[in-house]
């Protein structure tokens, strides 16, 4: 008798439903506590609603951004440490947003795998409220997919979807002028670009992620996975009080390439690069893997994780106000004419 005729089971075929239930169980308090004005319903339907005139809005304008970890997550799962990679899943979405003008509302996340391990993948999701309640949006959906003969053993993906809304009129950039000020807004890290060059450091050196981190206290792994920086609450703040004309957050291509997105044709940047001191992680990057400082310019953020283009007049007083939201915050430079961003100074 064929083994077809045995009656076999989509179990047989590796995929779990059962353990597939019991996740989103656990994970429904830790999505409940991201609720917000304009959630309708829980988790489990067809679809996610929102109501955007219960939200406060009268002229919406929708914003949407999807990304995901890159092979930070190699790290994550190598590691075992899965609590903090869904804060960066949030955040490479949530910080794009707000770069619109556009206050986060809600994320739905896609988790995928092989096999559903259900303790690992609640960690993760876990994660991905925390980021959710800490940037203002609710995790209002998402997809477990179990995909056997996909996936290495014990390894899953993750991709992020985030949608925000502003009042029409609102968008960013906005009227950015030659002699704006730059100020830059420091990084927790390296957040979640640039981390195949830093596993090829890392594995030219010789260096697991169990070994003692070069640069910081703990291993390098943990060290590593300190999660990228969500900018939300103080550059929404800074937003509502003025002066704010555009906001690049610093991610894949470093300063180099993100700053001039939003900088109009026929202006650039003029960055000082002895504004700010590079941190340690950045100075064991350059020296052990001799990355040119051009490379680590174009490959990491350098210790600004967000630049913001601000109004002359005003900027002193938005740096104060980011201050006292919780950021680190330098002067960096100014807009002039030209294109592209001008380096003086050194890193570091």
């Amino acid at each position: 008798m064929s083994e077809t005729r045995k009656g076999l089971t989509y179990s047989d075929a590796g995929v779990d439903i059962a353990a597939g239930n019991d996740l989103v169980a656990r994970i429904g308090p830790a999505a409940k506590r991201t609720a917000r004005p304009g959630v309708m319903g829980a988790l489990g339907g067809f679809g996610a609603l929102f109501d955007l005139q219960a939200a406060g809005y009268r002229d919406p304008i929708l914003v949407a951004a999807t990304d995901g970890v890159g092979t930070k997550l190699r790290i994550a799962i190598d590691t075992g440490h899965l609590s903090t990679i869904g804060i960066d899943l949030v955040a490479m979405c949530v910080n794009d947003l707000v770069c619109q003008g556009a206050e986060p509302l809600f994320f739905l996340d896609y988790f995928a795998t092989g096999k559903l391990a259900p303790e690992a993948a609640a960690q993760v999701v876990e994660g991905i409220a925390e980021g959710c309640a800490r940037s203002g949006a609710a995790l209002i959906g998402g997809e477990t997919a179990e995909m056997p003969g996909m996936y290495a053993p014990g390894d899953f993906d993750l991709a992020g979807f985030a949608v925000g809304a502003m009042e029409r009129g609102g968008a960013l950039p906005a009227d950015v002028a030659e002699g704006d000020v730059l100020l830059g807004l420091m990084s927790d890290g390296v957040h979640s670009n640039g981390f195949s060059l830093v596993r090829k450091i890392a594995e030219a050196e010789g260096l697991g992620w169990g070994d003692r981190a070069p640069f910081a206290e703990g291993t390098l792994g943990a060290a590593l996975l300190v999660p990228t920086r969500l900018y939300v609450g103080p550059v929404l703040a800074a937003l509502r009080a003025g002066g704010l004309r555009a906001l690049a957050h610093v991610t894949g291509g470093g300063l180099t390439e993100n700053l001039p997105r939003v900088l109009p044709e026929g202006l650039g940047a003029r960055i000082d690069l002895g504004a700010w001191a590079l941190p340690p992680v950045f100075g064991w990057l350059r020296a052990a893997g001799g990355v040119a400082e051009d490379e680590m310019l174009k490959s990491f953020n350098c210790g600004i994780g967000m630049v913001a283009v601000v109004a002359p007049d005003r900027a002193e007083a938005l740096a104060a106000l980011l201050a006292t939201g919780g950021e680190r915050v330098a002067v960096i430079g100014r807009v002039e004419t030209g294109q592209g961003v001008a380096y003086d100074g050194r890193l570091g």
